[in-house]
């Protein structure tokens, strides 16, 4: 009997990907409270270099709460009185006043009967949408052809039929609805806010033709809770769709700053998730110090408008500073703005150019996060970016795409469906 060679089969397929230019490179950073966006990083391919100054502008930490007094304290003080562990799974005494606090306070954030929450939004995709599909044996999911990995694993878990609709096309996701039995269970899956491309969806026209082809709907707004709505609730909100939506996703890792995720819906669905869904009933719940700080930092949220006009303001500042000096960007009407480069390779070599010369951070996106040939530097601001910040990004992107790109023109990059607004 031949023997497998695990180390070499393994090894030979990870040198392919690195020779296709995927593997990815991490840079070890401080996010410093008092000094943020600046940093300070030491180079690791540079022996004996000092630590430079460095700028971040790829956080998920949209509105900077991870670094705000009030959840700071919050956090301390609980470590304080319960510790750092939660003790055990929800179900064997991992279930604490600060769990049942946060969600209640979710559940009345989204105006919603109840919320679950999970240690991710990855795994609250991943456990709900796996539970739902697996309680209609003849299922048929619908999903977005950018959607997130985790709402994909969700759908390829469960083993369901998956019809794969053109991103944000609502006709030809109707024409899959059409050609799919009325009396057969159907799940639509989309995002309110893709972070990649930074397109905001239409929420009310998927409820409209989830009405009318008789299908639940499962809403991410993984990306947009905090920044968007009334009081930072999300897309659907802006859309006065929000109830009529039957599971939303959410996450407090982005612009709540802290980690977990939940869902909000009716009673009766939340209750059936929690009692069959295996993602949540086997694993470790939330820290009560991180329960805690995530109702503080919701509470706070809700009344950050200033902070929400402000990122609106300097997003479209960023994307008129770089249609007017030709740098190739996605256009939208979000926070996350995209500046493609296409080729992973190149992506991989303006942001080490960015890092080195500059001292800018941003990481790059490629294969498999986004499609191949679709490599770009996704940029965020937060309210802690200033103008000046934004200028001095304008003038290194400059600098670095004409080296590759000397006798090239570049426009804007209209996004192939309507943006809708994305502050009402």
């Amino acid at each position: 009997m031949k023997k497998i060679n695990y180390k070499t089969l393994l090894s030979a397929t990870l040198d392919n990907f690195k020779s296709d230019g995927f593997y990815r490179e991490f840079t070890p950073i401080i996010r410093k409270v008092e000094s943020f966006p600046l940093t300070k990083v030491k180079f690791p391919a540079v022996k004996d270099k000092p630590k430079a100054d460095l700028k971040i502008w790829c956080t998920n930490d949209y509105l900077n709460m991870s670094h705000n007094n009030q959840v700071i304290e919050t956090m301390v003080e609980v470590i304080r009185e319960v510790g750092t562990g939660s003790g055990g799974t929800r179900n064997i005494s991992g279930t604490t006043p600060f769990h049942q606090n946060l969600e209640s306070d979710l559940a009345k954030f989204h105006n919603r009967e109840a919320a679950l929450i999970f240690t991710s939004a990855y795994n609250a995709n991943q456990t709900a949408i796996w539970t739902i599909c697996k309680a209609f044996k003849n299922i048929c999911v619908f999903s977005d052809e950018l959607n997130h990995a985790s709402l994909i694993q969700g759908i390829k878990n469960s083993n369901s039929e998956c019809k794969i609709f053109k991103h944000n096309n609502l006709e030809h996701l109707e024409s899959l609805l059409k050609g799919t039995d009325i009396n057969r269970p159907k799940l639509i899956v989309f995002e309110s806010l893709y972070s990649m491309e930074g397109t905001i969806t239409e929420v009310d026209k998927y409820v409209e033709l989830a009405k009318r082809y008789n299908a639940l709907t499962y809403l991410d707004e993984v990306h947009a809770v905090g920044l968007y709505g009334e009081n930072g609730q999300g897309v659907a909100n802006i859309l006065n769709v929000s109830n009529k939506i039957d599971i939303i996703n959410g996450t407090l890792a982005k612009a709540f700053g802290q980690i977990g995720g939940y869902i909000v819906a009716d009673n009766y669905l939340i209750e059936y998730i929690r009692s069959f869904a295996p993602g949540f009933i086997f694993t470790t719940s939330l820290m009560p110090s991180v329960a805690a700080a995530a109702s503080k930092s919701i509470s706070i949220v809700k009344n950050a408008h200033k902070k929400r006009n402000y990122i609106k303001e300097q997003a479209n500042y960023l994307r008129n500073q770089l249609a007017l000096n030709n740098i190739p960007f996605l256009d939208s009407n979000s926070h996350i703005v995209p500046v493609m480069t296409y080729k992973s390779g190149l992506a991989k070599a303006y942001s080490k150019k960015l890092l080195e010369q500059f001292k800018i951070y941003v990481q790059p996106i490629f294969y498999p996060t986004v499609p191949k040939n679709e490599a770009r530097l996704r940029f965020t601001i937060t309210p802690k970016h200033s103008k000046k910040d934004i200028d001095e990004l304008i003038n290194a992107l400059v600098i670095i795409f004409n080296l590759k790109n000397k006798n090239k023109s570049f426009s804007s990059l209209p996004q192939s469906q309507k943006a809708i607004s994305a502050y009402g």
